[in-house]
């Protein structure tokens, strides 16, 4: 009995999950749960948590400040990389990136066991994959966590990104990008 009501929920719940086929001709990539991004804006090259439990994609900013410029909503954002190396043996180069952009909206995050936040979204461009996108990134301090950034779904549906949950790195190409070294020489001139 057991097996056979197994069978008629296998059956029931294929029958409602969409699933690439072999007639399908839409180009779906698969990348890791974790995978290499590049803020076009810098260079830097952070690890990024594809997330299919997140909408909004989320990148670590901090002293987020309000301003207007012409008459728009605009918000400058640090981005304190001391947190988020991209190799195990970078030296300490305290390499703070700072950014300006226009507000596209603002979003009440719920949070589990704490007060709701409101946070500014903002559209980045990155290169993920050899390939460069555009999203909207919330922008919240997330130096606690082990990713500066985080990618949802509305970076994931619209470019037909497959994520391997069990896997990590599985692009198949590189974006170029610079190191922490890199940018702290570019910075102080060296």
């Amino acid at each position: 009995m057991k097996t056979g009501l197994s069978l008629i929920l296998a059956a029931l719940l294929s029958a409602f999950t969409p699933l690439a086929s072999a007639d399908d001709d839409t180009d779906y990539e698969t990348l890791g749960f974790v995978e290499w991004v590049v803020l076009q804006d810098s260079g830097v090259r952070l690890k990024a948590r594809l997330d299919t439990g997140a909408k909004t994609s989320s990148l670590h900013a901090v002293n987020v400040e309000p301003f207007e410029r012409d008459g728009e909503d605009w918000v400058s954002f640090e981005l304190p990389l001391d947190d988020h190396k991209d190799s195990e043996d970078a030296e300490d180069t305290h390499v703070v990136l700072q950014f300006e952009r226009p507000v596209e909206r603002t979003v009440l995050i719920k949070r589990k066991g704490a007060e709701s936040q409101r946070r500014y979204v903002v559209n980045m461009d990155f290169c993920i994959a050899g390939k460069t996108h555009e999203t909207q990134f919330s922008l919240t301090d997330r130096g606690r966590f082990h990713y500066g950034v985080l990618l949802g779904r509305r970076f994931m549906a619209p470019d037909n990104v497959l994520v391997s949950s069990s896997d990590s790195f599985e692009a198949g190409e590189e974006c170029d990008y610079q190191t922490l070294e890199e940018l702290a020489a570019e910075r102080t001139g060296d």
